[in-house]
């Protein structure tokens, strides 16, 4: 691979995401401030439920709300994906 071929190291997104329109560059990336927003909650419930687990105390409603965290955020990840592939048929730029 010569230098012209080398994939910047610094891009984001990979190709489908540099050659989206701008308008779906602007759409992922609120779907990655709310997936970075969702994986904060997540990390903070994975640690309340530990603690809870490993005090004895009652965890379920807490470990359920870290599911339904996990979930919501694959849900993001494959729409985004979705939104991402859809980049292929655009020609707005």
């Amino acid at each position: 691979m010569t230098p012209a071929q080398a994939p910047d190291p610094y891009s984001v997104g990979g190709a489908a995401y540099r050659r989206s329109s701008r308008h779906r560059k602007a759409v992922v990336e609120q779907f990655e401030i709310f997936m970075g927003f969702l994986g904060f909650w997540g990390v903070v419930l994975l640690g309340v439920t530990a603690w809870l687990e490993i005090t004895g105390q009652f965890a379920l409603g807490w470990a359920l709300g870290l599911l339904a965290v996990v979930l919501a955020m694959a849900g993001l990840w494959a729409l985004r994906r979705k939104v991402l592939r859809g980049a292929a048929n655009d020609n707005e730029e």
